[in-house]
């Protein structure tokens, strides 16, 4: 299973030909407390880069940007009523959407998790 990372701080993990898409442990703590989440229906095709879901905290509202392009096959429905599992396991239980990978050479363009760690050092 591999986990490539965007600059935006959203993680895809690879599970066959499909990609969970969630934001980081980094961003969930940089939101605060999560109090609202907007997820896409099933069956939206979004593509690379573009808005899939809002994420709204006490402090902000986000956008949480496609990571890859594909078909939306399943939200996590769940985060609809207990947002705040976003807080309290982001890379795990917090995840948004399941996406069908329409072309996975789009992961080549996303760091790895060593890559994403040194970011995260460059940008504090």
């Amino acid at each position: 299973m591999t986990t490539r990372y965007t600059k935006d701080h959203e993680y895809v993990r690879v599970e066959g030909d499909t990609g969970v898409i969630g934001i980081t442990d980094y961003a969930q703590q940089q939101l605060g407390d999560v109090v609202y989440v907007e997820l896409p229906s099933v069956g939206k095709t979004v593509n690379k880069g573009d808005e899939a879901a809002v994420v709204e905290s006490v402090k902000a509202a986000s956008e949480v940007y496609a990571p890859v392009s594909g078909e939306v096959v399943a939200v996590n429905s769940e985060l609809e009523g207990a947002p705040a599992t976003i807080n309290e396991d982001a890379a795990g239980r917090g995840w948004f959407m399941k996406i069908k990978l329409k072309d996975p050479a789009e992961l080549d363009a996303l760091m790895s998790e060593e890559q994403y760690q040194a970011f995260l050092k460059s940008i504090s």
